[in-house]
């Protein structure tokens, strides 16, 4: 494959382009994957002012806006995938949401907005992962904040370190490169167009992306001036076991729900998971 048509293939924008409807069903196709939105969502009940206008940066499809909404939040979604902004258009309207969610295309590290706009944002699913360079993460991170008001409270999420490696570990008997791959990739934490071309013969596997330790996840937003009050595992132990959890009955996967619910907050808990939230407020 061309250097180009790799880039091109791993670039955020692209890669959210062709996944389509796919980003707004993730959340909703599988046992494992429900856990990242209802452990979300129980933060943010806890969190939110009980009003006010909320920032979704890099809300993708909609799903976390749509509930702002619906919760009488007034809601600006920014997105950098053009196709997303447009399947979150499409969401809201049937809806009848439109006149309290604003949806428009935009890049998180260059925020279109005056600052001190939003009562609280949103940075869910790993927007801030797909930023490779630690330069331009930083660069978000401080556009976050320039953009909120005095105490507000930031809610971010991203992919995790740990369930990755564990995941090409897993994978290993299907996806022989991952694991080729695994003592570059535990240098740098970063899936990139480099890595892709020197260990996979066809397309890349994934999006460009920087995977996170919990401690990291902290450590940057306390270095921008965010006072952290919680960093929990939204999927837990429950990390990388979709097929046996869609096989377990209802009650079984109750059980499930309220492990991940009570461990979450632990460190080990937290670092080990698909996804990883943070919430902080401005100082």
């Amino acid at each position: 494959m061309a250097d180009d048509d790799l880039q091109a293939k791993i670039d955020p924008a692209n890669y959210y382009d062709d996944l389509g409807e796919g980003e707004w069903e993730r959340l909703q196709e599988s046992f494992k994957n429900s856990l990242e939105f209802e452990n979300t969502t129980d933060y943010l009940s806890q969190y939110l002012p009980e009003s006010g206008h909320v920032l979704d940066a890099g809300g993708a499809a909609g799903r976390y806006s749509i509930w702002l909404a619906e919760r009488g939040y007034d809601v600006t979604l920014l997105d950098l995938s053009a196709e997303q902004v447009a399947i979150a258009k499409s969401r809201v309207a049937e809806r009848d949401l439109e006149s309290q969610v604003t949806i428009q295309q935009g890049d998180i590290r260059d925020l279109p907005f005056s600052e001190t706009r939003f009562d609280a944002t949103l940075c869910l699913g790993g927007p801030l992962s797909h930023i490779i360079s630690d330069d331009e993460r930083s660069e978000a991170i401080r556009e976050l904040n320039r953009v909120m008001q005095s105490s507000a409270p930031v809610f971010v999420s991203v992919m995790g370190f740990v369930s990755v490696v564990q995941n090409l570990i897993k994978s290993a008997a299907h996806f022989e490169a991952g694991v080729r791959q695994l003592p570059e990739f535990i240098e740098t934490a970063t899936y990139s167009a480099e890595l892709a071309k020197k260990y996979e013969d066809d397309d890349p596997a994934f999006v460009e992306c920087h995977f996170f330790r919990a401690a990291e996840l902290r450590n940057l937003l306390e270095k921008h001036e965010f006072a952290v009050e919680v960093v929990a595992g939204l999927e837990g132990p429950a990390s990388n076991f979709e097929a046996p959890l869609e096989e377990i009955d209802a009650d079984a996967q109750k059980n499930v729900t309220e492990v991940v619910r009570k461990l979450r907050e632990d460190p080990t808990v937290a670092d080990l998971s698909n996804h990883i939230l943070a919430v902080g407020r401005v100082g």
